[in-house]
């Protein structure tokens, strides 16, 4: 069933869905293992991926598939060019290129999700008006990563509150509010002073702060007039995909990076969190709910400078007043590491366990709120002066996503892993070097390279001469082998991608030299090892394997199975390789384990060269041993 027309029939038909995507989870419960036939069948989906894919939720503090697995969401910001006005407010200038950039985030970058960014300014451009023309061409690109296999959830994105608070000669600009909502204030003309960053207008910049403080006091019925078009949005969007294409929409991120711009006297962050970003979550939460979109969380963000990493730009928060989230509610963050990005606070560059301080902070927010947490942005420049950093910085983040441990104690204490973090890295922008952006309208002020916003380049992708999709960043580092599904608990989890800074290869995590046949069978190569308990469900859990990990060359150790080409997936096949839904190429591990409570293990790597039989058993014995020793 396709799109279902507009105005009326929208909100009915997006209720409807609602009450039928009920019924769905609840049939899903009570099938057998034979699962439920796809609404509507992706390339290369298996027995078990309709019902996995019916539904996300969150449960017991994370994600969860149709099928009760712990799901990791992994991908990119789609994208950047959604700040801009050469496409008007959309990601991509075509369906076309959206379904280039999904199959390409897919196969290259290893993404199985993104934060899809959309615009308060062009789906209502005249106030109580909503552009029905934008909504539509949003949401068909929207279908095409949904198409592809890839979740989805949305973001309502700002950043200095509006382009339109900007002068055309302006060294700055911003994104977010409509032209109306900006004429509605007496602002003063935009004057940053001295501010080498674009970040500082948020706090420095009298036009960005006081219009920022009308829209939380709802001045101007500003923040009631936003709830209203975010509800026909979603209505919309509930109304015109498919149901097998609106079970991949996993929630929806009401605002980006919120701030106060300015504080009431006597207020301070933590006030401000609990008298006023929280009582508007709740207001949007509200609006999901109208919309049809009950079974989805949303995922909110704290204070934006709730965990920055200079202390004098850290301001309290985390959502401290807001008690437990449940399920209803994702704890969302942004991570960048402004020391690095100064060039003045960090001189060198990041390390092995750089950030594990930093991300296990916000697994033990998410845990504090009983929710799922998600970095919905980090990332770094990758040209400019401190662009030499970001090989280290992104792998020091991956890494912190993966394990709350360095890799340097990563062997010795794997207990202490924790959760496998979500995140989407900033950015996905297949433009990147080729934009056509007038700045603040301003016809002497075309921006072409980078993301063509405020001197910013951090897209992992750009098109090539010929049309094509290629990383700007090594693709050792992005397509990584992550537990994209678990059946049962993740125990803990490492990848040791061994990607470049130049020409050296960094590794942090090497195998310990009490396993000796282990390290021997890994070498130079990439490896990652999960621990689990599993669940006794009958389906497997699921590895994705990036494309350095070609079937003949991938070598697993596992108390389930030892391998050095893993066979096509049978139900009978406890270690095996599959595509992932999609068509995209992009190809999974699958590990299936039907007992209940066992401490499993599976190491994966591509170091090795026709292992013996001798060797791989060897390994075996060894992980087992270390297995047993270190968890239990």
């Amino acid at each position: 069933m396709t799109g279902r027309g507009r105005g009326v029939t929208v909100v009915y038909m997006s209720k409807l869905r609602a009450h039928l995507l009920g019924v769905l989870v609840l049939i899903t419960g009570l099938l057998t293992t034979t699962g439920a036939p796809p609404a509507a069948a992706l390339p290369d989906e298996l027995w078990f991926d309709p019902s996995a894919a019916a539904t996300l939720t969150v449960r017991d503090g994370r994600f969860t598939d149709g099928l009760g697995r712990e799901v990791v969401l992994r991908g990119y910001n789609v994208s950047g060019e959604a700040k801009l006005d050469e496409n008007h407010g959309l990601p991509f200038a075509s369906v076309a290129d959206a379904r280039k950039s999904a199959t390409a985030l897919r196969a290259l970058g290893g993404g199985n999700t993104v934060r899809f960014l959309l615009s308060w300014a062009y789906a209502e451009p005249v106030r109580g008006q909503v552009d029905t023309a934008y909504l539509a061409a949003a949401t068909e690109q929207m279908g095409a990563f949904l198409d592809a296999g890839v979740r989805v959830y949305p973001d309502f994105h700002q950043d200095l509150h509006s382009r339109h608070l900007f002068d055309p000669d302006s060294w700055y600009t911003g994104d977010g509010a409509p032209l109306w909502a900006v004429s509605a204030g007496d602002y003063p003309d935009e004057f940053c002073g001295i501010c080498p960053f674009w970040g500082q207008n948020i706090t420095s910049n009298a036009a960005v702060t006081r219009a920022a403080h009308d829209f939380w006091h709802n001045r101007y019925g500003l923040q009631d007039a936003f709830l209203a078009t975010a509800e026909a949005v979603m209505e919309y969007i509930g109304g015109h995909l498919t149901e097998a294409q609106f079970a991949g929409v996993v929630g929806f991120d009401p605002y980006n990076e919120p701030h106060a711009g300015t504080y009431d006297a006597g207020q301070t962050s933590r006030a401000w969190e609990k008298d006023v970003l929280w009582p508007f979550h709740e207001r949007f939460r509200a609006r999901m709910d109208a919309a049809g979109w009950q079974a989805k969380p949303a995922f909110v963000e704290p204070n934006l400078f709730w965990n920055a990493n200079l202390d004098f730009q850290r301001q309290e928060g985390g959502l401290l007043d807001a008690g437990t989230l449940g399920p209803r509610y994702v704890f969302n963050t942004h991570f960048y590491d402004q020391k690095a990005i100064s060039g003045i606070f960090m001189w060198g560059k990041a390390g092995d366990g750089q950030y594990a301080t930093d991300f296990a902070t916000v697994r033990d927010r998410a845990a504090a709120t009983g929710t799922a947490a998600v970095v919905s942005e980090f990332g770094h420049p990758l040209s400019g002066t401190v662009s030499d950093k970001a090989p280290t910085v992104l792998k020091a983040m991956y890494q912190a996503l993966d394990s709350r441990v360095p890799g340097a104690g990563w062997w010795s204490g794997p207990a202490r892993s924790g959760s496998v973090l979500s995140g989407t890295q900033w950015q996905w922008d297949i433009y990147s070097g080729r934009h056509h952006e007038l700045m603040n309208g301003n016809p002497g002020k075309v921006l072409t390279t980078g993301d063509a916003w405020n001197d910013e380049d951090l897209s992992a992708v750009r098109l090539d001469d010929s049309g094509t999709a290629v990383l700007r960043q090594d693709a050792r580092l992005l397509d990584r082998i992550y537990p994209s599904a678990t059946a049962g608990r993740a125990v803990a989890f490492t990848y040791e991608d061994r990607s470049r800074d130049g020409s050296t290869t960094l590794t942090w995590n090497r195998v310990p030299s009490t396993l000796p046949r282990t390290a021997e069978l890994v070498g130079s190569g990439q490896y990652g090892l999960l621990l689990w308990r599993s669940d006794g469900s009958a389906e497997p859990t699921e590895l994705h394997l990036p494309a350095s990990f070609p079937t003949a060359a991938t070598t697993v150790v596992s108390d389930l199975g030892v391998t050095a080409t893993p066979p096509a997936y049978t139900r009978s096949t406890p270690v095996a390789v599959a595509r992932e839904p999609g068509g995209t190429g992009s190809r999974r591990l699958l590990l299936t384990a039907s007992d209940t409570g066992t401490l499993h293990y599976a190491l994966v790597t591509n170091g090795a060269s026709a292992p013996s039989a001798a060797l791989l058993a060897a390994a075996r014995t060894e992980l087992a041993n270390w297995a047993a020793a270190a968890v239990g």
